[in-house]
């Protein structure tokens, strides 16, 4: 299942990685890990945000997507299911098979 991952980084917390000059290797490392589908980066709601696009294929595959967010950067972390347009339109496809 496709999966938006949304990791909202503590100031904090992140301001220290940013000083250690480590920031850069702990993104790096993650992404090169998770391998998402798409990965961005940003200020949302005036903090450091990660928006990530993973496919799982377990739900045993979460601990591993959050924990580097959760014990490095103290981040507030959000899961929610998505799909693109090829998905969206399979789904549809199947909605007029319903009684």
């Amino acid at each position: 299942m496709r999966v938006m991952f949304k990791a909202t980084l503590d100031t904090e917390k992140a301001n220290e990685v940013v000083r250690e000059d480590q920031m850069a290797e702990l993104m790096k490392e993650i992404v090169d890990r998770i391998k998402p589908e798409a990965a961005y980066f940003g200020p949302l709601g005036g903090r450091r945000t990660v928006l990530m696009v993973v496919e799982m294929r377990d739900s045993s595959e979460l601990p591993p997507l959050v924990e580097p967010f959760f014990t490095q950067l103290n981040a507030e972390i959000e899961v929610v299911p998505v799909m693109n347009a090829d998905d969206l339109q399979k789904g549809l496809s199947r909605i007029s098979r319903l009684p």
